[in-house]
């Protein structure tokens, strides 16, 4: 699966994630508090009437200089008092104009880092959902956890609230790298944690792993997906490294150490996959790995996985997604809505109008179209244009029309012997999966508007 340092130069170029369709560069500052509010309302008569959560929280002991996510340090105790009184006043208005019958079928925690707050602010929340929303028999709870604040009495309580999945954020096992970008490591060694977390009886385990960071090595993060594979964990994720500076200034501290190359970036990439396949891990998505029989395995197999801000997702098991807290971004099917950022201004709008949104979008069908072919070609590395016309009850002439689709638009991709294309179904070869966000551009009508900055797809 070897890749050419000419194709990464060729396809290098900065695009969009896809973690919405249209991209969160679009979301608009019009959209507002009861714009929000209908939208909600409508959800109800929406698909997938599955509910998720997300909660948010963006607090952190110190900043990792390469984080992409919304987060604060120097938090006190009352400031976060007052917050989770916020989150829970948000999913207590929200809550009421969901549809009872609904069942909620995830959580998932994220930040910052939800681990390093009070675990009595923790439960408290989680007895909240509990109180508003009925949980399916089924359900997943999962929370990102840093392990250098993970303590093992803080596993058993988060077993007690319910909690079923954790995910541990280990970027690298190499103290040098933690240090370059102001992460502490972990407390434990990060095999013990993994084994009480299985002792808990949790029923899955995460971990993610990040490459192109500074002074990381092809060798050095071999090494890296060596130690994680021992652990035998459930799921392995290896994020990519997204530099933006330009969003976020915090990362121009690492340009004085420096980064990787694109074509030791994708040594990186496909070490990882022969490493991660040989063990006996599934490739999912662009960056995902899990055991033969998780239900993210299962869902690609049968073309049914999805993408949301969260990561990878059974459509199933996901649904709708309604977010809570600073920063969050609600997924339902016809709107997106991202609350306020700053953690002090999000309490004082939740305080006084219970909601506090920031800006968002209204979904029109067209897009929605979009919105599935993209998902399509991201999670499934597979497109059946006929599969979308039927989901939306349109001609195929009319989905052809709507993502400008023909065969001479990708003849780049089927020369490099990345893709094929039969009729009206593409499928991205094993060889292509590095250039799928590049892929996945071609039917995006938006693309040409040149809207916000993004990370280089490579």
């Amino acid at each position: 699966m070897k890749v050419s340092d000419k194709l990464i130069k060729k396809y290098s170029k900065s695009g969009p994630r896809y973690t919405s369709y249209p991209p969160a560069t679009f979301f608009d500052s019009n959209f507002s508090n009861e714009d929000f509010k209908k939208k909600i309302i409508e959800s109800n008569n929406e698909n997938p009437q599955n509910i998720s959560v997300y909660i948010h929280i963006p607090f952190c002991p110190q900043i990792c200089h390469f984080c992409g996510c919304t987060t604060e340090s120097g938090f006190t105790k009352p400031f976060l008092e007052r917050y989770v009184d916020a989150v829970i006043k948000e999913i207590d208005y929200v809550g009421k104009l969901i549809n009872k019958k609904r069942k909620l079928t995830q959580v998932h925690w994220g930040g910052g880092t939800p681990n390093a707050i009070s675990y009595k602010f923790i439960e408290r929340i989680t007895n909240k959902l509990y109180d508003e929303f009925t949980f399916s028999k089924n359900y997943e709870m999962a929370i990102e956890c840093n392990p250098a604040h993970l303590e093992f009495r803080h596993i058993e309580l988060l077993k007690k609230f319910g909690f079923n999945r954790i995910s541990v954020g280990i970027q690298d096992f190499r103290n040098d790298v933690l240090d370059a970008i102001n992460r502490k490591p972990s407390k434990h060694p990060i095999s013990d944690i993994i084994k009480k977390i299985k002792d808990e009886g949790f029923t899955g385990t995460n971990i993610d792993l990040v490459y192109g960071l500074p002074l990381q090595t092809v060798d050095s993060f071999k090494k890296t997906v060596e130690n994680a594979i021992k652990l035998d964990t459930e799921r392995i994720v290896t994020f990519s490294y997204a530099h933006v500076p330009s969003i976020l200034p915090r990362q121009k501290i690492l340009e004085n150490i420096g980064f990787p190359s694109s074509s030791d970036k994708a040594l990186m990439y496909e070490n990882s996959y022969k490493l991660f396949t040989d063990a006996g891990y599934v490739s999912i998505g662009m960056d995902h790995f899990s055991k033969p029989g998780d239900e993210f395995e299962i869902a690609l197999k049968n073309k049914q996985l999805h993408r949301n801000f969260q990561g990878y997702c059974t459509r199933e098991t996901t649904g709708q997604v309604y977010a809570f807290g600073a920063s969050s971004i609600s997924q339902l099917d016809s709107a997106y809505s991202q609350n306020i950022k700053n953690a002090a201004q999000y309490i004082n709008a939740i305080e006084k109008n219970n909601l506090a949104v920031l800006r968002g979008y209204s979904v029109d069908k067209k897009q929605k179209i979009v919105r599935d072919v993209i998902n399509s070609v991201m999670c499934n590395y597979y497109l059946d244009i006929e599969n979308i016309a039927e989901k939306h009850k349109s001609s195929i002439s009319e989905i052809v029309d709507i993502i400008d689709y023909s065969e001479d638009k990708f003849q780049d991709f089927i020369d490099d012997n990345l893709l094929t294309i039969d009729n009206y179904k593409l499928t991205i070869f094993k060889k292509g999966r590095l250039f799928t966000r590049n892929i996945a551009m071609r039917f995006d009508p938006l693309i040409k508007q040149n809207v916000g900055t993004y990370s280089n797809t490579i």
